[in-house]
């Protein structure tokens, strides 16, 4: 990279100042804020910047004189969808001197369940450390080996809390304040608004990869939202040193196509905004033997096995569910539950996503496809794979007692609304 190149791209950060003090530092709104409107990019670019945007308009003074190490994948990218990586590495204003890679991996070359493993990226000669199902001391042991004094964290969630990343971030917090490093979290916005938490909140017993603590199962919050939550609530007895640099312009009632943003697939079977609305409900299907989606064009859109006809839509779509409507639909998948079997179910259409709630829609659709298909069945490979997604027991067994809807989700709602009282200290937006 020549020193030409690197001046240019340092020269072409917009002025900006960003205020950036104490555990949860914040950056004051500037050019748009909350009262920014339109959509997409007009004229001045995108109506909502992101924490990197902000971080980078400000010279990058958050991180002078430290060498930074950054948590990211490939959604981690300007609003020009040049990644944050390549940019900082041509960049003097900053140390950058390591990646850490998630599940899917840095350059996002890994399926669910994979990583990258440990590398050197061609692109920037950085090294890359995977982090991928490492916690506690290992992963301080990672951070330590790095050299990094910052670890910088820069991933666009799902807004659901069984998605990995922010367990990923909740895991790097607590082995960074092992290792006494100073963690900054770049905010994103939360693709299916922040207005609400919602679903049952996760029980200890559950704990797992896809729930480290108990937050609710959509829980509307950003990832540093969630960052000073889990410092505060979780990692109390040893927090970490935690900046984080708020957006501008994100209203808590923006779905992501209004920010103006690009959207880049977080995993590969999350490849639009529309998969990430529906996908808090759908999910669950994971822990049943009907296909999710997976390998098809409209993962966690259409669910479905052999032998399921239209009674299954038609018992969906009498429940008149706020905000979506259910297709008939068939299809097989390339990959994942009934490879290359021609299998039957619903395709979800979301048709008012102000109204839709996913994980009431989700529990409907496990209670219509059990009464409607009788071969209908758990995960026979885990059956309780069920309650390790949504937290609890509870929903696996009341749908096989035949409980519907309303009953079931009525049992989680004390465990909802303390939740939320928790959650509301946290809401920076």
């Amino acid at each position: 990279m020549s020193l030409s190149r690197r001046g240019l791209l340092a020269a072409s950060g917009a002025a900006g100042a960003l205020a950036a003090t104490g555990s949860t530092a914040r950056a004051d709104d500037a050019g748009g804020g909350r009262s920014g409107g339109g959509h997409g990019h007009g004229r001045h670019g995108p109506r909502v910047r992101t924490g990197f945007d902000r971080l980078a308009a400000d010279g990058y003074a958050l991180l002078a004189g430290e060498r930074v190490g950054v948590v990211t994948n490939p959604t981690g990218v300007t609003s020009s969808v040049r990644h944050i990586v390549d940019v900082m590495h041509a960049d003097d204003r900053v140390d950058l001197v390591a990646v850490f890679g998630p599940e899917h991996g840095f350059r996002g070359t890994a399926q669910a369940g994979g990583s990258e493993g440990r590398y050197d990226d061609p692109a920037t000669g950085l090294p890359v450390y995977d982090t991928y199902r490492k916690s506690g001391q290992p992963l301080a042991d990672v951070f330590t080996a790095s050299g990094v004094d910052t670890v910088v964290f820069d991933i666009q969630d799902a807004g659901a809390r069984f998605y990995t990343y922010i367990w990923t971030l909740f895991d790097c917090m607590e082995s960074a304040a092992i290792a006494g490093k100073r963690f900054v979290v770049l905010d994103r916005p939360n693709p299916v608004t922040g207005r609400a938490a919602l679903g049952p909140v996760l029980e200890m017993r559950y704990t797992s990869f896809v729930g480290r603590r108990p937050i609710a199962q959509a829980h509307g919050m950003t990832v540093a939202e969630l960052a000073a939550l889990f410092n505060a609530e979780f990692l109390k007895d040893r927090p970490v040193r935690l900046e984080t640099v708020r957006m501008s312009g994100w209203r808590r009632s923006d779905f992501f196509d209004t920010t103006g943003l690009p959207w880049v697939p977080p995993s590969p079977n999350m490849p639009t905004p529309e998969t990430a609305l529906v996908y808090a409900g759908t999910c669950l299907f994971e822990g049943t033997e009907l296909s999710e989606g997976r390998g098809t064009t409209r993962p966690f859109e259409l669910l479905g096995a052999p032998g399921i006809d239209g009674r299954w839509a038609e018992a969906a779509n009498d429940l008149g569910l706020p905000g979506v409507r259910f297709r008939e639909a068939y299809f097989t998948p390339t990959f994942g539950k009934h490879q290359g079997k021609t299998v039957g179910g619903v395709q979800l259409h979301v048709h008012d996503r102000a109204a839709f709630d996913p994980v009431r829609t989700g529990i409907s659709l496990l209670v219509t496809a059990k009464r409607s298909w009788r071969e209908f069945a758990w995960l026979r490979s885990n059956p309780t794979w069920l309650d390790t997604l949504s937290g609890t027991a509870a929903v696996r067994t009341m749908v096989d007692a035949g409980a519907g809807t309303d009953e079931i989700t009525g049992a989680w709602q004390e465990g909802l609304g303390a939740f939320r009282s928790v959650r509301r200290r946290y809401l920076r937006y």
